[in-house]
């Protein structure tokens, strides 16, 4: 298929992931026909930021093997997935940027704000010393994928603990360039870029979801860990998605089949106070990093989540939000300390 039949969204994606890759990401999802339709010399923000979210998702299950097989079973079963959200873990220190990255959620607010997303809900993780946020597009808040991104908090650490933290990520590298800065900009100002542009900086501002900082000191790692699964977490795997979420019509009847097939199942249904958004997940799956050692080392990667989502009364519409319980519950998934069974 020539590109001048193609759509934006499968233009930008097979330019980044290939011909064979990004037809087959493509159709594990069910994307909004209207998104899909759009085609022409220029890029929307919208375009993009589903264009860049399907490469996340190929970027996931290419990480996540229990994903990736629960993708294809579903495949196999006829269905497609709906690609609610996913999910980001950054560093805040006390004051300034975290080495050359922008600190804490400013890494990607720089990145989602322009392409359209809006915050549509701050979630305190006390519990976890984080604090949540919820990311929503303004376009198409129902069909774009929303991003629930999380900080943590250095300062709500001992000094030993801050210590450790420079050390690793004060090695961090800022991933975007001049050009995608631009673009960027361009966006920012709600104006379309060129399809060239687009093709160029997608795969740029594709970095930024990886880790930035050099591998970490195992000794340090070590005492991230004794203090916060999610620092040890971030040590090794960065801004990497923490997980990508299937919304699917009843998740509590989908984790009954999967414990049933023996799938690497979270106990227990996570169900937030209003009762309308229910999630569980698969346990992460286990990735072997390299540490300042030169050693690799067996430790927790990302996973693989899934929602249900009820109308809200009030609104008549989907209720997008998230729950501060639902989240500090889902976090465990990524546990070192065999809290995954939550």
């Amino acid at each position: 298929m020539s590109n001048e039949n193609m759509g934006t969204i499968e233009t930008l994606v097979i330019a980044t992931l290939g011909e064979e890759t990004g037809r087959q990401t493509l159709d594990m999802l069910a994307i909004d026909p209207a998104l899909l339709a759009q085609r022409g010399d220029t890029v929307s923000r919208a375009a993009f930021a589903m264009a860049m979210n399907v490469a996340l998702f190929d970027d996931l299950l290419r990480r996540v093997p229990s994903g990736d097989a629960y993708v294809a079973d579903t495949l196999a079963r006829g269905g497609k997935v709906v690609f609610d959200h996913g999910a980001l873990r950054s560093i805040r220190f006390p004051a300034g940027p975290t080495g050359a990255l922008p600190g804490g959620e400013d890494a990607f607010t720089r990145i989602f704000l322009p392409l359209g997303y809006e915050m549509a809900a701050l979630y305190p993780l006390d519990r976890l010393r984080m604090t949540g946020r919820a990311y929503r597009h303004r376009d198409f808040p129902e069909a774009i994928p929303q991003f629930f991104l999380s900080e943590l908090h250095v300062d709500r650490f001992d000094d030993e603990f801050a210590d450790a933290a420079a050390r690793i990520f004060g090695t961090s590298r800022d991933p975007l360039d001049e050009p995608t800065k631009a673009l960027l900009a361009q966006y920012s100002r709600d104006i379309p870029v060129q399809l060239a542009v687009a093709i160029a900086a997608l795969p740029v501002i594709l970095t930024a979801f990886d880790r930035q900082h050099e591998p970490p000191a195992f000794e340090d790692y070590q005492l991230l860990l004794s203090r916060s699964n999610e620092a040890a977490w971030i040590a090794t795997e960065g801004n990497g998605f923490n997980h990508a979420t299937d919304r699917v019509a009843d998740v509590a009847a989908l984790a009954d089949r999967l414990k049933a097939e023996d799938r690497p199942m979270k106990a227990k249904l996570e169900i937030s106070a209003t009762g309308r958004v229910r999630q569980t997940a698969f346990r992460a799956d286990s990735v072997e990093r390299p540490f300042a050692d030169g050693e690799w080392r067996q430790v927790p990667g990302s996973f693989y989540e899934f929602i249900s989502r009820d109308i809200d009364p009030e609104t008549g519409r989907l209720d997008l939000a998230f729950d501060t319980g639902n989240a500090t519950g889902i976090f465990a998934m990524t546990s070192a300390q065999n809290g995954a069974n939550r």
